[in-house]
Protein backbone atom coordinates (compact mmCIF):
# COMPACT_ATOMS: atom_id res chain seq x y z
CA UNK A 1 0.00 0.00 0.00
CA UNK A 2 1.46 3.27 -1.13
CA UNK A 3 0.62 6.74 -1.27
CA UNK A 4 3.81 7.36 -3.66
CA UNK A 5 4.35 5.20 -6.15
CA UNK A 6 7.68 5.24 -8.26
CA UNK A 7 8.93 4.75 -11.46
CA UNK A 8 9.22 0.59 -11.43
CA UNK A 9 5.79 0.72 -9.51
CA UNK A 10 4.10 2.13 -12.26
CA UNK A 11 6.04 -0.15 -14.77
CA UNK A 12 4.95 -3.24 -12.86
CA UNK A 13 0.81 -2.28 -13.11
CA UNK A 14 1.61 -1.67 -16.99
CA UNK A 15 2.87 -5.30 -17.55
CA UNK A 16 0.45 -6.82 -15.37
CA UNK A 17 2.48 -8.08 -12.44
CA UNK A 18 -0.03 -5.66 -9.82
CA UNK A 19 -3.60 -4.92 -9.81
CA UNK A 20 -4.47 -2.21 -8.35
CA UNK A 21 -7.11 -0.37 -6.19
CA UNK A 22 -6.81 3.70 -5.70
CA UNK A 23 -8.46 5.72 -3.90
CA UNK A 24 -8.58 9.10 -5.30
CA UNK A 25 -10.12 11.43 -2.58
CA UNK A 26 -9.00 12.67 0.50
CA UNK A 27 -9.91 12.68 4.10
CA UNK A 28 -12.78 15.12 5.29
CA UNK A 29 -12.40 18.70 5.64
CA UNK A 30 -8.41 17.95 3.84
CA UNK A 31 -7.58 21.31 1.94
CA UNK A 32 -5.29 21.34 -0.81
CA UNK A 33 -1.80 22.17 -0.34
CA UNK A 34 0.18 25.21 -1.97
CA UNK A 35 2.98 23.91 -3.70
CA UNK A 36 5.82 26.73 -4.70
CA UNK A 37 9.87 26.21 -5.42
CA UNK A 38 11.91 29.21 -4.96
CA UNK A 39 15.67 29.77 -5.72
CA UNK A 40 18.36 30.41 -2.61
CA UNK A 41 18.03 34.01 -3.13
CA UNK A 42 14.60 34.00 -1.86
CA UNK A 43 15.15 32.41 1.28
CA UNK A 44 14.45 35.44 3.69
CA UNK A 45 11.03 35.66 2.58
CA UNK A 46 10.04 32.11 3.13
CA UNK A 47 11.52 31.74 6.47
CA UNK A 48 9.54 35.36 6.94
CA UNK A 49 6.39 33.47 5.97
CA UNK A 50 6.79 30.86 8.11
CA UNK A 51 7.46 33.58 10.94
CA UNK A 52 3.79 34.75 9.92
CA UNK A 53 2.03 31.15 10.33
CA UNK A 54 3.67 30.42 13.45
CA UNK A 55 2.32 34.15 14.55
CA UNK A 56 -1.01 32.37 13.75
CA UNK A 57 -0.28 29.62 16.44
CA UNK A 58 1.14 27.40 13.78
CA UNK A 59 3.86 24.82 13.27
CA UNK A 60 6.45 24.55 10.72
CA UNK A 61 8.54 21.51 9.47
CA UNK A 62 11.87 22.85 7.55
CA UNK A 63 13.25 19.71 5.90
CA UNK A 64 17.17 19.17 5.18
CA UNK A 65 19.09 16.28 2.95
CA UNK A 66 22.43 16.28 5.49
CA UNK A 67 22.49 16.13 9.15
CA UNK A 68 26.00 17.88 8.82
CA UNK A 69 27.87 20.50 7.21
CA UNK A 70 30.18 19.30 3.88
CA UNK A 71 31.64 20.66 1.03
CA UNK A 72 28.71 19.97 -1.60
CA UNK A 73 26.84 23.48 -0.47
CA UNK A 74 24.08 22.09 0.92
CA UNK A 75 21.78 22.80 3.43
CA UNK A 76 22.29 20.85 6.48
CA UNK A 77 20.65 20.57 9.86
CA UNK A 78 22.84 21.78 11.84
CA UNK A 79 23.60 24.94 9.67
CA UNK A 80 20.12 25.76 9.61
CA UNK A 81 19.31 25.40 12.83
CA UNK A 82 22.11 27.66 13.72
CA UNK A 83 20.94 30.42 10.95
CA UNK A 84 17.63 30.14 12.06
CA UNK A 85 18.54 30.94 15.74
CA UNK A 86 21.04 33.66 15.02
CA UNK A 87 20.08 35.31 11.20
CA UNK A 88 16.04 34.79 11.81
CA UNK A 89 15.48 35.00 15.81
CA UNK A 90 13.24 31.69 15.65
CA UNK A 91 13.52 30.73 19.43
CA UNK A 92 11.24 27.95 20.00
CA UNK A 93 12.64 25.18 17.83
CA UNK A 94 14.61 21.87 17.75
CA UNK A 95 16.34 19.48 15.80
CA UNK A 96 15.68 16.30 14.68
CA UNK A 97 17.47 13.22 12.77
CA UNK A 98 17.88 9.56 12.30
CA UNK A 99 21.02 9.50 14.57
CA UNK A 100 19.73 10.68 17.36
CA UNK A 101 18.79 8.43 20.68
CA UNK A 102 15.09 6.68 20.38
CA UNK A 103 14.04 8.60 23.37
CA UNK A 104 15.07 11.65 22.51
CA UNK A 105 13.93 11.72 19.04
CA UNK A 106 10.24 10.27 20.67
CA UNK A 107 10.61 13.12 23.05
CA UNK A 108 11.06 15.58 20.64
CA UNK A 109 7.93 14.34 18.53
CA UNK A 110 5.79 14.18 21.42
CA UNK A 111 6.59 17.68 21.84
CA UNK A 112 5.76 18.78 18.85
CA UNK A 113 2.40 17.29 17.98
CA UNK A 114 1.81 19.16 21.46
CA UNK A 115 2.40 21.87 19.86
CA UNK A 116 5.35 22.79 22.23
CA UNK A 117 7.63 23.36 19.26
CA UNK A 118 6.93 25.86 16.80
CA UNK A 119 9.66 25.16 13.88
CA UNK A 120 11.01 21.23 13.68
CA UNK A 121 14.37 21.18 11.90
CA UNK A 122 14.74 17.58 10.37
CA UNK A 123 16.16 15.26 8.16
CA UNK A 124 14.30 13.21 6.09
CA UNK A 125 13.02 10.96 9.28
CA UNK A 126 9.89 12.58 9.75
CA UNK A 127 8.64 11.89 6.07
CA UNK A 128 6.39 8.65 7.17
CA UNK A 129 4.09 7.57 10.30
CA UNK A 130 3.91 11.88 11.27
CA UNK A 131 0.74 13.26 11.70
CA UNK A 132 0.52 16.93 13.77
CA UNK A 133 -2.73 18.37 12.11
CA UNK A 134 -1.73 21.98 13.50
CA UNK A 135 1.44 21.85 11.33
CA UNK A 136 0.81 23.78 8.35
CA UNK A 137 4.16 24.96 5.93
CA UNK A 138 6.51 22.37 4.90
CA UNK A 139 9.75 24.11 3.95
CA UNK A 140 12.24 21.82 2.06
CA UNK A 141 15.90 22.57 1.43
CA UNK A 142 17.91 21.59 -1.02
CA UNK A 143 14.96 20.48 -2.77
CA UNK A 144 17.07 19.85 -6.27
CA UNK A 145 18.70 17.12 -4.35
CA UNK A 146 15.29 14.88 -3.10
CA UNK A 147 13.24 12.19 -5.90
CA UNK A 148 9.65 13.69 -6.62
CA UNK A 149 8.37 10.88 -5.03
CA UNK A 150 10.22 11.79 -1.52
CA UNK A 151 9.10 15.23 -2.12
CA UNK A 152 5.47 14.05 -2.57
CA UNK A 153 5.80 11.97 0.89
CA UNK A 154 7.45 15.08 2.46
CA UNK A 155 4.72 17.21 1.32
CA UNK A 156 2.01 14.91 3.00
CA UNK A 157 3.05 16.00 6.48
CA UNK A 158 1.28 19.20 6.37
CA UNK A 159 -1.98 19.59 5.36
CA UNK A 160 -3.55 17.05 7.86
CA UNK A 161 -6.04 19.17 9.21
CA UNK A 162 -8.85 21.95 8.78
CA UNK A 163 -6.62 24.71 7.52
CA UNK A 164 -4.53 25.79 4.59
CA UNK A 165 -1.42 24.61 4.39
CA UNK A 166 1.94 24.96 2.13
CA UNK A 167 4.50 23.34 0.58
CA UNK A 168 7.49 25.43 -0.45
CA UNK A 169 10.91 23.85 -2.06
CA UNK A 170 14.31 25.66 -1.95
CA UNK A 171 16.91 24.87 -4.73
CA UNK A 172 19.63 25.86 -6.59
CA UNK A 173 17.78 25.46 -9.96
CA UNK A 174 19.99 25.41 -12.38
CA UNK A 175 18.70 23.95 -15.11
CA UNK A 176 15.66 23.61 -17.03
CA UNK A 177 15.56 19.39 -15.87
CA UNK A 178 15.14 20.60 -12.20
CA UNK A 179 12.75 23.36 -12.60
CA UNK A 180 10.83 20.72 -15.01
CA UNK A 181 10.61 18.56 -11.86
CA UNK A 182 9.63 20.63 -9.24
CA UNK A 183 7.16 22.18 -11.66
CA UNK A 184 5.84 18.82 -12.01
CA UNK A 185 5.61 18.73 -7.90
CA UNK A 186 3.75 21.98 -7.95
CA UNK A 187 0.95 21.55 -10.76
CA UNK A 188 0.28 17.61 -9.23
CA UNK A 189 -1.34 16.35 -6.19
CA UNK A 190 -1.94 12.57 -7.39
CA UNK A 191 0.73 10.14 -6.82
CA UNK A 192 0.22 8.01 -9.60
CA UNK A 193 0.40 11.45 -12.28
CA UNK A 194 3.70 12.35 -10.84
CA UNK A 195 5.19 8.86 -10.54
CA UNK A 196 3.79 8.85 -14.43
CA UNK A 197 6.13 12.11 -14.84
CA UNK A 198 8.69 10.75 -13.14
CA UNK A 199 9.00 7.16 -15.64
CA UNK A 200 8.80 9.68 -18.67
CA UNK A 201 11.85 12.07 -17.44
CA UNK A 202 13.73 9.08 -15.45
CA UNK A 203 12.45 5.80 -17.02
CA UNK A 204 10.80 2.66 -15.98
CA UNK A 205 14.07 0.47 -14.27
CA UNK A 206 14.14 -3.16 -14.47
CA UNK A 207 10.82 -4.72 -14.40
CA UNK A 208 12.88 -8.30 -13.66
CA UNK A 209 15.48 -6.36 -11.20
CA UNK A 210 16.06 -4.22 -8.64
CA UNK A 211 16.30 -1.27 -10.34
CA UNK A 212 13.70 1.58 -9.74
CA UNK A 213 14.63 4.12 -12.52
CA UNK A 214 16.79 4.39 -15.79
CA UNK A 215 16.42 3.27 -19.40
CA UNK A 216 14.47 -0.05 -19.79
CA UNK A 217 14.87 -2.79 -22.69
CA UNK A 218 12.53 -2.27 -24.81
CA UNK A 219 13.98 -0.69 -28.24
CA UNK A 220 10.66 0.06 -30.60
CA UNK A 221 7.91 0.64 -27.04
CA UNK A 222 8.01 3.74 -25.06
CA UNK A 223 6.13 2.66 -21.54
CA UNK A 224 5.26 6.61 -21.12
CA UNK A 225 3.90 6.88 -24.59
CA UNK A 226 2.29 3.39 -25.09
CA UNK A 227 0.65 2.73 -22.26
CA UNK A 228 -2.34 2.35 -23.55
CA UNK A 229 -1.30 -0.46 -26.00
CA UNK A 230 0.44 -2.04 -22.96
CA UNK A 231 -2.85 -2.31 -20.73
CA UNK A 232 -4.43 -3.81 -23.97
CA UNK A 233 -1.67 -6.44 -24.23
CA UNK A 234 -2.34 -7.53 -21.12
CA UNK A 235 -5.69 -7.64 -21.33
CA UNK A 236 -5.00 -9.69 -24.33
CA UNK A 237 -2.46 -12.30 -22.84
CA UNK A 238 -5.01 -12.45 -19.48
CA UNK A 239 -7.76 -13.56 -22.14
CA UNK A 240 -5.51 -16.19 -23.50
CA UNK A 241 -4.81 -18.02 -20.29
CA UNK A 242 -8.64 -17.91 -19.20
CA UNK A 243 -9.56 -19.86 -22.44
CA UNK A 244 -9.26 -23.28 -23.47
CA UNK A 245 -6.39 -24.52 -25.71
CA UNK A 246 -8.61 -24.67 -29.26
CA UNK A 247 -10.48 -20.82 -28.07
CA UNK A 248 -6.87 -19.47 -27.06
CA UNK A 249 -5.58 -20.65 -30.23
CA UNK A 250 -7.64 -18.24 -32.55
CA UNK A 251 -7.47 -16.07 -30.34
CA UNK A 252 -4.31 -15.95 -30.41
CA UNK A 253 -4.26 -15.72 -34.49
CA UNK A 254 -7.16 -13.19 -34.07
CA UNK A 255 -4.13 -10.73 -32.18
CA UNK A 256 -1.58 -11.77 -34.62
CA UNK A 257 -3.57 -10.48 -37.54
CA UNK A 258 -4.36 -7.34 -35.40
CA UNK A 259 -0.81 -6.86 -34.92
CA UNK A 260 0.20 -7.03 -38.95
CA UNK A 261 -2.31 -4.50 -39.45
CA UNK A 262 -1.19 -2.08 -37.00
CA UNK A 263 1.45 -0.03 -37.68
CA UNK A 264 2.00 0.19 -34.22
CA UNK A 265 3.60 -2.78 -32.33
CA UNK A 266 5.35 -4.02 -29.89
CA UNK A 267 8.02 -7.18 -30.53
CA UNK A 268 8.55 -9.82 -27.43
CA UNK A 269 11.46 -12.34 -27.58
Amino acid sequence: MTATPIPRTMSLYMFGDLDISVIDENPPNRIKIDTFYVSNKDRDRVYSFAKKEIAKGRQVYAVCPLVEENENGSMSVEELYKMLKSKYSFKNMQMLYGGMNPKTKDEIMLSFNKGDIDLLVSTTVIEVGINVKNATVMIIEGAERFGLSQLHQLRGRVGRGSEKSYCILIGDIKSDKIKERLEILKNYSDGFKIAEEDMRIRGTGEIFGFKQSGESSFVIADPYQDIELFKEANEDARNIIDKSSEEAESFKNEILNKIKINSKYICFN
